[in-house]
């Protein structure tokens, strides 16, 4: 499967059909998807029927735009009316919502194809993919490693070329750390940008819809499909699309680009910091100014991005209680016990776990100390940011401080996997535009990715950014060994 934009390419200039595409697709997915594991469900029949409508509309001269007739992926947290939607989650299985979400809505609206629904871990709770109830996604790139969270599915989806993009979400990085460890890139718009009605909530307050494609200009033809105001969501922004095309090749000459000291300390991988120490050389040698920046309370993001996110969680996830859909124990004796044997079936270890840790942060006598503190700090989180942006115009770090690990090294360590996002926190807790960008390789050829940050609603200037860096390395183009997939 081929980027998205050129694919479109094809569909225009008659060289394929949508049904061409949307086949390669599917036999795609048949070949490869039984080693990576990124797909829950497919939906062949309405695909080719979606694909046939396509090539009706060009035919007649009435294509929608670039998206119309090109395969695409979501996430298994975003709804598909009739088609089963889970959230990686046994407590849903089975449920098939009665409406699509909104970004499903718009991207059906433009043409796109859905050929099925990804991989994730549990309720987006994850940073490996492996707390998904049904299955472990293996990274393209090397089948024994992740491909990252929790957006692994779709992020594995492109880069084994089943599928030229996919929608993910993102929450604390679960959009960006996937794309670094799959050499993708993935963009988490400003927190607004794309609505969420339709999205399986996991922490309101940080959830955010994204893009994974193989190229910035795929991401940016994606989010002008995706974004625009919703009145179904009361937090979704009343602004202008964000026009991400029409300037991506400008390039970075006369921009200032930071780099913050807090992400280059004890515990970055050293091949990583030179990949990235690489790409801000390769930003000067463009005409771009590069300086060292601070944003000193990044030190407290993971313990308050844990307190907020547990805590919205908590709340979030108490209406499944096993009387309105989804997974109902068997043969209940009281209501209680409906309730306890529900979630206690239904949910996994990773989200049980999270449940707790939000319940405490939000109970009687702990509120104040716990959630309101971390709001505090999440503010003097954000000021580290609106004081830089007066200085900078984006800020480039790594996207993680480690290459993708091997399946099953951090399960039983909580904390070290929760510490894989570190670098993506603070972006998600002041809600601003991130995209990671390919960025090198490893060693042992293992994908690095660069994070660009951007100010509030500056999704066009981070991925100008990115697609500077694109265009000088290419990266993007050493995709795995046919033989790995």
């Amino acid at each position: 499967m081929t980027g998205l934009l050129e694919a479109a390419a094809s569909l225009s200039s008659a060289q394929r059909t949508s049904v061409e595409l949307t086949q390669a697709s599917l036999e795609a997915i048949e070949r490869d998807d039984g080693a990576v594991k990124s797909f829950l469900r497919l939906d062949p029949e309405g695909a080719m029927a979606a694909a046939r409508a396509s090539d009706e509309r060009r035919v007649q001269g009435r294509a929608l735009g670039p998206l119309d007739g090109l395969p695409l992926a979501l996430k298994d947290n975003i709804l598909t009316e009739g088609l089963e939607t889970t959230a990686g989650s046994k407590i849903l299985k089975g449920f098939k919502p009665p409406f699509d979400a909104t970004v499903t809505r718009k991207l059906r609206e433009a043409g796109a194809v859905i050929i099925g629904k990804t991989n994730l871990d549990e309720f987006a709770m994850g940073s490996s993919t492996e707390a998904s109830a049904f299955q472990k996604t293996h990274n393209p790139y090397d089948l024994t490693r992740t491909p990252g969270g929790s957006s692994g599915g779709s992020a594995a989806a492109v880069a084994a070329g089943m599928v030229g993009g996919a929608l993910g979400s993102d929450t604390g990085g679960s959009i960006r750390q996937p794309a670094s460890f799959t050499n993708t890139v993935g963009l988490k718009p400003t927190w607004g940008r794309v609505s969420r009605w339709g999205v399986v909530a996991f922490a309101s307050s940080l959830d955010q819809v994204g893009t994974l494609t193989r190229t910035v200009a795929d991401a940016a033809v994606l989010l002008e499909a995706i974004s625009g105001f919703d009145a179904n969501d009361s937090t979704s922004a009343d602004l202008p699309k964000p026009g991400a095309q029409a300037g991506l090749e400008a390039g970075v000459r006369g921009l200032t680009i930071g780099l913050p000291d807090e992400y280059f300390v004890a515990g970055l991988d050293p091949e990583i910091e030179r990949a990235v120490r690489a790409a801000a050389a390769q930003y000067e040698a463009l005409g771009a100014t590069v300086k060292r920046i601070s944003l000193p309370h990044t030190r407290h993001a993971l313990a308050t991005y844990y307190v907020i996110a547990c805590s919205e969680a908590s709340s979030n996830l108490g209406r499944y209680d096993g009387v309105r859909y989804g997974h109902r124990t068997a043969d209940p004796k009281t209501l209680r016990e409906l309730y306890n044997k529900s979630r206690s079936e239904g949910f996994g270890d990773e989200v049980k776990r999270r449940i707790m840790l939000g319940t405490f942060a939000l109970s009687a006598g702990y509120y104040d100390a716990y959630y309101v503190k971390a709001q505090r700090v999440r503010t003097l989180i954000k000021r580290d940011f609106d004081e830089a942006f007066k200085t900078v115009d984006v800020i480039l770090s790594p996207t993680s401080p480690v290459a993708p690990w091997a399946l099953g090294e951090k399960l039983d360590d909580p904390l070290a996997m929760y510490l894989a996002d570190v670098m993506t926190l603070p972006t998600s807790l002041a809600g601003l535009p991130a995209v990671s960008v390919p960025a090198g390789f490893t060693a042992n050829h293992l994908p690095i990715g660069a994070q660009v940050v951007g100010p509030a609603w500056g999704e066009a200037l981070i991925l100008r950014v990115a697609r500077a860096l694109e265009r000088e390395t290419r990266f993007f183009e050493k995709g795995p060994h046919r033989a790995g997939v």
